[in-house]
């Protein structure tokens, strides 16, 4: 495994920002998923909700201590450290849970997840510019810059007005009406019985005078 201090060169920055689009990609699908699985439209969302978090807690709880318990240095954190680290947590399960009430509220996993990424990058750029400055200001970004912004927004929009109508849900076939064994023993031994013959009308040969 390449740690986080190595010098990562070469294309692994790539192949690991392509895992991370495939992850994110299907995760929206993956939640909404989830929540219809559960079956509760009442709290179906907390309980997918629930198993979100039991997955962050084996992954990135249980993943991580593995490598730290051993290191000599593996359990020693510093404070601005924890403290944004524990706010970026925060944040990507109040993003999650944000997905959840958007589908319990009719959104498809289309919709919301292209406004969702349409929309993240847009404050993620914004965010950098807040917290890490540019060298000369903001009069030194290049317009393309913010032709991008305006594009991702477009791009959102464009995928919410004209998202693909879902396939029409087929009617139900009712099923044959099957009998149970002891109806259907009843049933089929009414043709074991003999079928009993009429009565022969009578014939009268001597008619009284």
């Amino acid at each position: 495994m390449i740690g986080a201090t190595s010098d990562q060169t070469g294309i692994w920055w790539l192949v690991f920002s392509l895992l991370t689009v495939v992850c994110f990609g299907v995760y929206g699908n993956l939640l909404h998923s989830g929540q219809v699985g559960m079956k509760d439209k009442a709290v179906g969302r907390y309980k997918a909700f629930l198993l979100v978090g039991v997955a962050y807690f084996v992954v990135a709880v249980l993943g991580p201590l593995t490598f730290l318990i051993p290191s000599a240095d593996g359990l020693n954190f510093t404070k601005s450290g924890s403290f944004y680290s524990f706010v970026a947590g925060a944040f990507g399960a109040i993003g999650a849970f944000g997905i959840l009430l958007a589908f319990g509220a009719k959104g498809t996993p289309v919709v919301v997840m292209s406004i969702v990424f349409a929309g993240a990058p847009i404050i993620n750029a914004i965010a950098s510019i807040i917290i890490h400055p540019p060298e000369g200001g903001i009069g030194s970004i290049k317009p393309m810059f913010f032709v991008g912004i305006v594009l991702a927004a477009i791009g959102g929009g464009l995928v919410t007005f004209f998202k693909p109508p879902p396939a029409p849900s087929k009617p139900h076939k009712k099923q044959p009406k099957i009998l149970p064994p002891t109806k259907l023993a009843e049933y089929l031994d009414r043709f074991n019985k003999p079928l009993r013959r009429p009565k022969e009308p009578r014939i009268v040969k001597n008619f009284p005078e």
